[in-house]
C-alpha cells in the first residue's frame, strides 16, 4: 500500500473546507479512515473517491423556444 495518509487538517485543505467537515465525516462514518493510536488519518485515495462520488455533472437543457442561441 503506497497510499498517502493525510491528516484531518490536510484533508480539510484539499476539500477547501474547515477541519470540522472531515471530522464530521469521520464521526458519522461517512468516510473511511485509519486510526493510529490517538491519531486519525484519511487515505488520499479515499478522499479522491469521495470527491468523485459527490461531483455533480452539469445538465444541458434545451431552450424553451426549441432553438439554440
Amino acid at each position: 500500500m503506497t497510499d498517502l495518509l493525510l491528516t484531518v487538517d490536510q484533508a480539510a485543505e484539499r476539500l477547501g473546507t474547515t477541519v470540522r467537515f472531515p471530522r464530521r465525516l469521520i464521526a458519522e462514518r461517512r468516510i473511511t479512515f485509519v486510526k493510529i493510536g490517538s491519531h486519525v488519518r484519511i487515505p488520499e485515495s479515499v478522499l479522491v473517491a469521495y470527491i468523485e462520488g459527490h461531483t455533480v455533472q452539469p445538465v444541458r437543457r434545451r431552450s424553451r423556444l426549441g432553438r439554440t442561441a
